[in-house]
């Protein structure tokens, strides 16, 4: 492990591959098996890093080589980070491409297991004025009123609206409520001259932009 902390001291934590980052948060004295051996079997049952803070807290520290500690230990860091992300997010000024609203909203939504969806509100320099929750439903679905997202906009004085929603359960393809929904939001916004720029959806899998596939 001291060649661990050499090259992250040396080369920085980026430098680091996801199983030396692993083996150096679950390090411990009392360690009987070599960090490295446990983060290995760790990744081998769980595929990725980040499957492993969606795990409940009672059922990671089952995994051999874990334990309570180190499980508490993993969720913190992971904790760290989202909070970190958040924090970024906060900072973002405005808003001109699918890759700019997925930075903007996979922070918060790789740490929830139901749909929601969100509506971001931009002025016509793409200026975000704000984001927010309309609707949070199941794992598949969720109701959304286009009356109030409209409402909103013309309170914020937002001329350009982005809608985005995640997929917690599957792929990031949209189903055919979610052309349709975006239709009829399309088609209130268009009332009162707003522009829906683009319908995002975010899954654990990647993206997919409306405007990209030609559906707006």
């Amino acid at each position: 492990m001291k060649n661990l902390h050499d090259k992250l001291f040396s080369r920085g934590a980026a430098s680091l591959t996801d199983e030396e980052l692993l083996a150096l948060l679950i390090e411990s004295a009392d360690d009987k098996r070599d960090a490295l051996s446990i983060a290995s079997s760790i990744l081998a049952q769980y595929g990725s890093l980040a499957t492993l803070p969606r795990q409940e807290l009672s059922r990671l520290r089952m995994v051999e080589g874990i334990g309570l500690r180190r499980a508490e230990r993993l969720h913190l860091a992971a904790e760290y980070g989202r909070r970190v992300a958040m924090a970024t997010m906060s900072e973002v000024e405005s808003v001109s491409t699918d890759n700019d609203v997925v930075r903007l909203m996979r922070p918060h939504f790789d740490t929830i297991s139901h749909e929601e969806c969100w509506v971001l509100y931009l002025t016509s320099s793409n200026r975000l004025l704000e984001r927010q929750r309309v609707s949070q439903g199941g794992v598949q679905a969720t109701v959304v009123d286009h009356r109030l997202i409209i409402k909103r906009a013309l309170e914020l004085l937002s001329t350009q609206i982005i809608l985005v929603h995640n997929h917690p359960s599957g792929a990031a393809e949209p189903s055919a409520a979610d052309k349709q929904l975006t239709q009829k939001i399309k088609a209130a916004a268009t009332l009162f001259d707003i522009r829906v720029l683009d319908h995002i959806i975010i899954s654990r899998e990647g993206h997919y932009s409306f405007r990209r596939g030609e559906l707006l």
